[in-house]
């Protein structure tokens, strides 16, 4: 890690830790602490859909479909059998991953928008399931009673709590998954990106590291499910639409989709957004977010971290000074 990356990574840290006593030294932002564990969340998602998307060139619309995963696996674990948390949790993320491998062994040989469609399709089955199976889902009505978590014995209470929970797994993804980006299969990874075709011709296992990180970003997103139900304590299949993977894709591309630090960044603006602004829009909201996906893609097509990180670089830069005797 450069020392550039170091400090960010501190400074983010360190603001993190401070975050939950800012905000709660006044009522009208108390409420910020809550919107960020849901920003935490959904990072996990955004995570491991930026090294799919950004990095491996995989277009996905299914990470809602595992998040939902996660997030009725821990509840009907816990809800219907008693399971523990923490059990439930992995054991729904084993879950996503052989539902990712399975579904991607084949899905994974298509590319562009054909690929697009296959994970669009899957995203729907599980919704349709979500609705259906009222037995054990709850269908419509949704599914309750859901047990919180505990650590070390003691139970997880409380917005600042769960709000360091949260961002340490957070964290914790982000340097998993930047050591994976600095690796070998993250070179061969953007060598995917590039060019698939040259990738394999140099013996990259193009197809073996697509359906690798495919299964990573439903591992992370499951994990992200579980935490949203242990927290809301309250699931319905409306929370695992269509709408949510468009949203997710959202906030990668808003973010930049080729740095982890943009799914952090683009994560957490379009949440703080989503959550204080567009709730006065109701049923035009998919047109907001249409529109801020065609002003990115007109104006900021690299994401908003890479073009701060160029602007800040050409501020920087030392002013070129005449020659000696140049006109």
């Amino acid at each position: 890690m450069s020392y550039r990356e170091k400090t960010g990574f501190f400074v983010l840290t360190v603001l993190l830790a401070v975050f939950p006593w800012i905000a709660g030294m006044s009522r009208s932002f108390g409420h910020y602490i809550d919107v960020m564990i849901f920003a935490g969340i959904f990072c996990l998602v955004t995570l491991g859909l930026s090294l799919l998307m950004g990095f491996a060139g995989q277009i996905s619309l299914a990470q809602a479909a595992f998040f939902g995963i996660g997030a009725y696996g821990s509840g009907i674990l816990t809800g219907h059998f008693h399971w523990n948390p923490w059990a439930a949790l992995l054991a729904s993320a084993v879950a996503a991953a052989a539902v990712a491998w399975i579904v991607g062994v084949p899905a994974l040989r298509l590319k562009g928008h054909y690929l697009a469609m296959a994970t669009l399709g899957f995203g729907v089955i599980v919704h349709i399931v979500m609705n259906e199976e009222v037995d054990w889902t709850g269908g419509p009505s949704g599914l309750g009673g859901i047990p919180g978590m505990s650590l070390a014995g003691r139970k997880i209470s409380g917005d600042a709590a769960w709000f360091y929970l949260v961002w340490v797994f957070v964290l914790a993804a982000f340097l998993f998954s930047r050591h994976v980006l600095h690796s070998r299969i993250g070179r061969a990874l953007r060598a995917i990106h590039d060019d698939e075709k040259a990738a394999e011709a140099m013996g990259v296992p193009v197809s073996t590291l697509k359906v690798q990180v495919f299964v990573y970003s439903a591992f992370l997103a499951s994990v992200a499910g579980s935490l949203y139900a242990h927290y809301v304590s309250f699931l319905s299949p409306g929370s695992f639409d269509l709408m949510w993977s468009v949203r997710f894709v959202l906030m990668v591309v808003v973010g930049g989709m080729q740095s982890l630090w943009g799914a952090l960044v683009g994560t957490v603006l379009l949440t703080f957004i989503g959550n204080e602004w567009l709730q006065v829009f109701a049923d035009f909201e998919i047109l907001v977010y249409g529109g801020i996906l065609l002003v990115m893609a007109l104006f900021v097509p690299q994401g908003l971290v890479v073009w701060l990180d160029a602007l800040v670089r050409s501020k920087a830069r030392p002013m070129p000074t005449p020659s000696d005797g140049g006109s």
